[in-house]
């Protein structure tokens, strides 16, 4: 038997190895696709890889605390039903929700879920919005990803780690008191390690949402990858 420093040599050399630039490929993509909807959806990292990924995520990402804990919504502050994070290439900010946050420098293990992400959909991201659920309490509203510093030809790409949750898309002419059309919602479980492409233009027809799922009890983390719009001075 191992004792507990040789156990402890064993996990350290195993996160070594899975953080290592070696990823697995994904599985053929799914297309998911409605009126004004075009995603793709593939499972990016095998249930040992992002396993990993998710504790040394655990361990590297400093979350927000403070007004940029905050959301702003009709005039209204509220504290954010989740913890949150900003990194990406230095100087970029990006403005949401009446609030702008500062990009901290890339992690390594950041970097290296955004490098896999870029040599699986050849496209390149310079910010990634870090998302965590503690568990199915925590959610996210309906909302859309349009703001005008994101680059509209760059997909978004969510990526998924621990607990499987819901998301949802609903067509913005069927939401409110005032539904204009008769449009079904398209619902999804995003899976641990999964990667999510949202594509143009979804962003402009369709709010997404994770519900509440009070049955939950495992955390989940998750990585929204952006390509914010450099303006030159």
């Amino acid at each position: 038997m191992k004792n507990q420093e040789e156990e402890e040599e064993s996990g350290e050399e195993e996160d070594e190895h899975l953080t290592s630039d070696e990823f697995s490929h994904p599985v053929p993509w799914q297309k998911i696709e409605a009126e004004g909807l075009d995603c793709d959806y593939a499972l990016l990292f095998c249930k040992e890889e992002a396993d990993c990924l998710f504790r040394k995520l655990e361990e590297e990402v400093a979350y927000s605390t403070g007004e940029e804990a905050k959301v702003q919504v009709f005039g209204k502050v509220y504290n954010i039903p989740r913890k949150q994070a900003t990194y990406g290439d230095a100087g970029l900010t990006y403005t949401y929700s009446g609030v702008t946050r500062l990009a901290r420098p890339w992690t390594s293990t950041l970097e290296r879920v955004r490098d896999a992400v870029t040599k699986t959909t050849g496209q390149t991201f310079n910010f990634v919005l870090v998302n965590r659920y503690k568990d199915g309490h925590d959610h996210m509203g309906e909302h859309r990803d349009d703001e005008k510093e994101l680059d509209p030809l760059c997909p978004i790409a969510s990526v998924s780690l621990g607990a499987a949750r819901d998301f949802v898309f609903r067509h913005r002419d069927a939401r409110g008191k005032r539904i204009h059309r008769q449009i079904d919602p398209v619902r999804l479980e995003l899976a641990h390690g999964s990667l999510l492409l949202m594509n143009s233009p979804t962003n402009t027809f369709w709010y997404h949402s994770l519900p509440a799922r009070k049955k939950v009890p495992l955390p989940r983390i998750n990585l929204t990858f952006r390509r914010i719009l450099v303006r030159k001075k």
